[in-house]
C-alpha cells in the first residue's frame, strides 16, 4: 500500500466498514480473463476469522470459476463524496479487501449463511427457510484469510 496514512490496522474498523458496505465484488479466477461480480453478502467473525457469505444460481459463470479455483478476492467499498481540494479532486471513502476460499455450503449452514445475508440488508425477520429458494439457490462461504482497509476521510 502507498499510502500508508490511509491504511487502517484496527481490525475492529476494518470489519465495521465491511458491516456498512452493500455490495462486496467477488474476483474470480476464469481461465483467460479474471471475472469481478458484484454480489449482495452476509458475514460474520468467528473464532478470529471472518466468513463472507453469497447466494447464486445453481450454474453460471461464478459456479463454473469456483468449481475450477476457490481462491477468491473480494473488495467492497463505501463513497462518501468527491470534492475539490488544493491538489485538485479527491475521493472521500472507506474500503475493505480480503482474500481467501470459496466454498458451497449446504444443509443448516446455508440457511444460517441466508439468515445472515438477510440480517444485513435489514431483513432479519425473512423466512429463508420457507420461501422456497433454497432448493435453487447455492451458497458459498468465503473464508478470509487476510483483511485489509483503507480510507481517506475529512481530518
Amino acid at each position: 500500500m502507498i499510502r500508508k496514512d490511509r491504511e487502517i490496522k484496527d481490525r475492529k474498523e476494518i470489519i465495521d466498514i465491511l458491516g456498512r458496505i452493500d455490495t462486496v465484488r467477488v474476483g474470480l479466477i476464469n481461465e483467460d480473463w479474471p471475472y469481478v461480480v458484484p454480489v449482495s453478502f452476509g458475514f460474520e467473525e468467528k473464532a478470529g476469522s471472518v466468513s463472507i457469505y453469497f447466494h447464486c444460481a445453481k450454474r453460471g459463470l461464478k459456479v463454473d470459476c469456483l468449481s475450477k479455483d476457490p481462491h477468491v478476492f473480494v473488495e467492497g467499498d463505501i463513497t462518501i463524496k468527491i470534492e475539490k481540494t488544493a491538489m485538485g479532486l479527491t475521493t472521500r471513502y472507506e474500503s475493505f479487501m480480503g482474500q481467501g476460499e470459496a466454498h458451497e455450503i449446504s444443509g443448516s449452514e446455508k440457511v444460517k449463511a441466508l439468515q445472515l445475508i438477510c440480517d444485513h440488508y435489514g431483513y432479519g425477520d425473512f423466512p429463508v427457510d420457507s420461501c422456497g429458494a433454497l432448493d435453487h439457490t447455492k451458497v458459498y462461504e468465503i473464508k478470509l484469510s487476510e483483511i485489509s482497509g483503507k480510507r481517506n476521510v475529512e481530518k
